[in-house]
């Protein structure tokens, strides 16, 4: 089994994948915040694969991505004390036998390039990728593999959470898609404001890429929250939560 792990702003993500029937078979995720996270890996890592009865052994390989790289070392360490493997660490020495090219390999996020890796592998053809997570990023690739450049704005938490914390009278609200855009209370308000605003904002920004590069882009959506927003159900021609997961085991492939 490959072991893929995905370290972002807020969760790490620990995906399986069978080559035997290729498929991302188990998935479970930790808070990242780093005084928990090591007490979450000793912990909860070996309870989920007893309970599903995987042993340690049968991981065979391990790919890790992170953008937080305060929580490398921590990880790392785990991986070799209880899978007895180091992991692969994704890094800008890793994109130089992919199929996709940045200008600013130091620069581009080790998770816009597992992005990309997955959907350009796929359609061989020009992608926008757009990824719902604590931001929300936007990366286009014409039909070469070059990136032509990335977007990032707040993600729909990040801005509900922002609504929250710096006003005095204003909830943390479910994100939930209201049936109206005109709010009737409170909470109402919020929720059609910030989910339908970022549906338009989605639809905008895949508008402008496209008008200024000139290109029909295949649009692929991913992340968690990708679905929430069922109003852009037209927009993407694919929604795929593994997106992330399946580039980082392609690059780790590649190099490792």
């Amino acid at each position: 089994m490959f072991l893929a792990i995905d370290a972002g702003n807020s969760n790490v993500v620990f995906a399986l994948y069978d080559e035997k029937s290729g498929k991302w078979a188990n998935q479970f995720r930790l808070e990242t915040h780093t005084p928990r996270l090591i007490s979450q890996l000793s912990k909860k890592v070996p309870l989920y694969f007893l309970e599903h009865g995987i042993q340690p052994s049968q991981i065979q390989k391990i790919g890790f991505s992170s953008v937080v790289p305060e929580v490398n070392s921590i990880i790392g360490q785990f991986c070799e004390n209880y899978f007895g493997l180091s992991p692969y660490l994704i890094s800008a020495k890793s994109y130089a036998k992919l199929p996709v090219k940045s200008l600013r390999p130091n620069e581009i996020g080790s998770d816009l390039m597992c992005n990309v890796m997955a959907a350009f592998s796929r359609y061989s053809r020009p992608v926008i990728v757009v990824d719902f997570g604590t931001a929300l990023t936007f990366t286009a690739v014409d039909s070469e593999g070059k990136i032509l450049g990335v977007n990032i704005v707040p993600g729909l938490k990040t801005a509900v959470r922002a609504l929250f914390t710096d006003t005095s009278k204003l909830p943390e609200v479910e994100l939930k898609l209201p049936q109206s855009a005109l709010g009737q209370n409170t909470i109402h308000a919020i929720q059609a404001g910030v989910l339908y605003g970022y549906t338009g904002l989605v639809k905008g920004m895949i508008e402008t890429m496209t008008a200024e590069t000139g290109l029909k882009f295949t649009v692929v959506a991913t992340g968690g929250l990708a679905s929430i927003l069922t109003t852009l159900e037209k927009t993407f021609d694919e929604i795929d939560r593994n997106l992330t997961l399946e580039g980082l085991r392609l690059i780790t492939e590649l190099n490792a």
